[in-house]
């Protein structure tokens, strides 16, 4: 038997995603080394992301939830996991952490490597009303017992939630699904911030209805018995609140024991997730690590990166060398018959980071046409200028937005280009797609605009002045949506013959309902002689969407 001249003894602060992965690729990788997790609530793990779906009734056995219980833990990788343990301190010279039982006894103990794993905690404003009885926020199984309880006995009928991010509208989507009337309220000027502008319109403009509403662009100041009262001087009436406006990582415990708290206000790792202490490791929403696409400092508070930064940690932590390549904060988010995902870069970012970049915008469908069923999927692609990269990827729609956007994180991780895009040979059968998936044709778009193949203007930034604006989409979508003001409407089936109706001194810019017709117009005009002319990205929707 070849056991190790002194066991590596691993202590870990706070399970869920982070401390629990750590704990058990720590195990895989040293058998032999003594292990503790020490957990200040009663589940050692247990699936966060999962509660807003237990509110709603989808998930209907809440012990589906509990992931890992200490028994299960020490059964399979003998790992000792105390819950309702709370550390106290660090004390790093000692290298011994001081922890208190559910006895109310402290006691220290040693460690060998220590990893922090204590997540973060949901930001409450200073609010008068915030600790009424029907105001609530989300993070643990405690508090999702709390909200379950207040629906079974106070029957509520209408919800105000605070914050139109993920956890948001994810609480306002369950709310809606058991009968209740919503209003989601988010300061910035549209819901999930991350997305970019237009997107995000068009998603709250296809979910709006009577019982499901959105108030951007203001703040609350105070909750009452009856509601919710505005900065803006207005008011909504709810029987439930639920805050949900960010959440503050859980550094205390590290700054009090002098580890370096980064920019973002993480624990600064580096990528063995190493904190500035060499034996002190952090990770989850509490740790601070990079960009995986700018290298920019970044805390990315989602359950897939925690994960596998706990695997790192947990690892290297009991001898190995793996490095963490950062995130790139791939995310996805159901709102009633919608689904949108996001990766990489928003518009807004890349312009932070410094990127000279370009913006193309595609309206394909989930699948073929002519097989049942098949949706409208929009799919938008930030790429850099001059090097066609794909620096990030929004995608919206009812079906098949998350394997897109997952193709489309794949190829920012491995450094693509549009081209690329083009030539992806993915998955092809009537149910799930078209022979030119939406992934490929919004490789073609962009791959026109970065080539230079035909000019092209972004509804983005774009105003009319003196140009001519064609309009070729048929008569009967004119009578029905209306055009763009002094836009003049030829059909692309009638355009051939019309030539003359077009001006030969003034640049033409061309549209049409999503961009396509848009581009086969402008290839024909410039083929005809007329070589001033650009296609509007992204047709007359988006260009709706963007206030033209």
């Amino acid at each position: 038997m070849n056991t190790p001249a002194k066991t590596n003894r691993i202590l870990i602060v706070g399970g869920v995603a982070g401390g629990a992965s750590a704990a058990a690729k720590a195990r895989r990788v040293d058998e032999h080394a003594e292990i503790h997790i020490f957990e200040r609530g009663p589940y050692i793990s247990f699936a966060n992301c999962g509660l807003p779906y237990f509110i709603s009734g989808e998930i209907d056995d809440r012990a589906k939830l509990i992931i890992m219980t200490p028994e299960k833990f020490w059964s399979r990788s003998r790992v000792h996991a105390h819950v309702n343990h709370e550390v106290l301190a660090i004390h790093r010279a000692a290298k011994t952490i001081q922890v208190k039982g559910p006895d109310g006894l402290v006691r220290d103990e040693a460690y060998d490597k220590l990893i922090l794993s204590q997540g973060a905690k949901p930001i409450v404003p200073a609010i008068p009303g915030v600790d009424l009885p029907h105001v609530f926020t989300l993070r643990d199984i405690p508090d999702m017992d709390r909200i379950i309880r207040f629906l079974a006995e106070r029957k509520p009928r209408s919800a105000v939630v605070i914050g139109g991010g993920f956890i948001g509208l994810e609480m306002a989507e369950a709310f809606h699904q058991r009968g209740m009337s919503v209003t989601v309220v988010e300061l910035s000027p549209h819901i999930l911030p991350l997305l970019d502008h237009d997107l995000a319109v068009h998603l709250e403009n296809q979910t709006r209805r009577a019982d499901f509403n959105f108030k951007t662009g203001t703040g609350a100041v105070a909750f009452t018995d009856q509601g919710v009262t505005f900065a803006d001087g207005t008011s909504l009436a709810a029987d439930l609140i639920l805050l949900s406006v960010g959440v503050k990582a859980e550094v205390e415990l590290a700054r009090t024991a002098g580890l370096e708290i980064g920019v973002t206000g993480g624990v600064k790792t580096n990528g063995r997730m190493e904190s500035s202490d060499p034996d002190i490791y952090a990770v989850g929403d509490a740790a601070e690590t990079m960009h995986a696409l700018t290298g920019a400092r970044a805390r990315i508070a989602l359950a897939g990166p925690a994960n596998r930064q706990g695997r790192i940690a947990g690892a290297n932590a009991a001898g190995a060398k793996l490095t963490y390549p950062g995130a790139l904060g791939t995310s996805i988010v159901r709102v009633l018959n919608l689904t949108v995902g996001f990766t990489g870069l928003n518009s807004a970012q890349a312009a932070k980071a410094g990127f000279s970049f370009f913006t193309s915008l595609t309206r394909d469908l989930s699948h073929a046409h002519y097989y049942p069923g098949a949706t409208p999927i929009m799919s938008k692609l930030i790429v850099e200028e001059g090097t066609g990269r794909l620096l990030g990827a929004q995608v919206l729609g009812e079906a098949g937005v998350d394997k897109r956007v997952d193709v489309f994180a794949t190829a920012i991780a491995g450094k693509m280009n549009v081209d690329d895009l083009e030539q992806l040979d993915l998955a092809y059968s009537p149910p799930f797609g078209s022979a030119n998936d939406p992934v490929n044709t919004a490789g073609f778009v962009a791959g026109h605009i970065a080539r230079g193949d035909i000019p092209t203007v972004a509804p983005e930034t774009w105003r009319p002045k003196d140009e001519f604006l064609l309009d070729v989409r048929d008569a009967d979508e004119v009578a029905e949506l209306g055009k763009l003001e002094n836009a003049v409407n030829i059909p692309l089936g009638e355009l051939r013959d019309r030539l003359g109706e077009l001006p030969v001194n003034r640049r033409i810019v061309v549209y049409c309902q999503k961009g396509q017709r848009g581009y086969l117009a402008t290839c024909l005009l410039r083929g005809r002689g007329f070589t001033n002319t650009a296609n509007l990205r992204g047709g007359y929707l988006q260009a709706r969407l963007n206030g033209l």
